[in-house]
């Protein structure tokens, strides 16, 4: 599957990079973004690619190999911004970029267990080598305790059948452990009702998306991303960020309010910048997507 890039011209536009600039990529995904600065921009601007999935880096990489570009890749999570433009000998840079959505490469691709349509191992990591010691969905559906994996989803997840989802996977797992994600979405549709398996959104997609935020801590990664990235910004520099869920978009709504009330940064969104109808026609998974965009002061 060919990932569509979510907010393209937007986030791009948005941000104002020129010339000398440095600009962070610090979700490659599917290359997308970076692609559209490196064809605006050739090699007058000095790209940094960061991606915690290798996978990304190696598709950006055969993406921009016939361009002209200035780009630098990083292996790692963008919570760790700091120590990684530390490792390219740069303390501050211009723009950064945070598409905190999963790319369809992902999705569909990577043998995760990232889609409840694909019968694959429970893992849910945006690592592909999984240590030991590594958080995976399965851990969590076969080894937390109930009153936990409910936390879960209906915390990251908003699922308002969660205590019911909880109860039958502990007891599914009693009789044999749940593996696969069509093992977690037979549980899922055993313990909702015949009328929530109609509805537009898949009964197991609040659920899947809880797993998946917990196993990648994405919520405190993008806190952290967030604070980070806007330390190592020039003055006058650019943050945006695109998110997926109202979680995320909380996240990112209330540390640019609170950067603006302190003084130090500017709302260049007000309000987030939403996909366009006709983006919507063409990629109906950017319907949830929101752009915000700070400047510091």
């Amino acid at each position: 599957m060919i990932h569509k890039t979510v907010l393209l011209q937007e986030a791009i536009d948005g941000l104002e990079i020129k010339k000398g600039d440095i600009f962070v990529d610090g979700t490659l995904g599917g290359g997308g973004h970076s692609e559209e600065v490196c064809n605006r921009f050739g090699d007058s601007v000095v790209m940094i690619g960061i991606d915690l999935d290798p996978e990304a880096i190696e598709r950006t990489t055969v993406r921009l190999s016939s361009k002209d570009c200035n780009m630098r890749y990083a292996q790692g999570s963008f919570r760790n911004i700091d120590s990684i433009l530390d490792t390219f000998g740069i303390e501050k840079v211009d723009k950064i970029l945070l598409d905190i959505g999963l790319s369809s490469n992902q999705f569909e691709d990577s043998g995760r267990g990232f889609s409840f349509q694909k019968d694959e191992p429970l893992l849910m990591s945006f690592k592909k080598d999984i240590a030991v010691e590594d958080l995976t969905a399965s851990e969590i559906v076969n080894n937390w305790d109930q009153e936990n994996i409910q936390a879960v989803i209906e915390g990251y997840g908003e699922e308002q059948f969660a205590w019911k989802i909880s109860k039958a996977i502990v007891s599914r797992r009693e009789i044999k452990p749940i593996l696969t994600t069509f093992d977690l979405v037979d549980v899922i549709k055993s313990a909702t009702p015949v009328w929530y398996h109609t509805k537009r959104i898949h009964p197991a997609t609040k659920t899947f998306q809880a797993l998946r935020i917990t196993v990648n801590q994405e919520i405190e990664s993008l806190k952290e991303g967030v604070s980070k990235g806007f330390e190592r910004l020039n003055k006058n520099g650019r943050l945006a960020v695109i998110s997926f869920h109202s979680l995320e978009d909380r996240v990112v709504k209330q540390f640019f309010k609170e950067k603006e009330e302190n003084e130090v940064g500017i709302r260049i969104t007000k309000k987030p910048i939403s996909a366009s109808e006709e983006e919507l026609l063409l990629n109906p998974r950017s319907r949830s997507a929101k752009l915000r965009i700070l400047e510091k002061s």
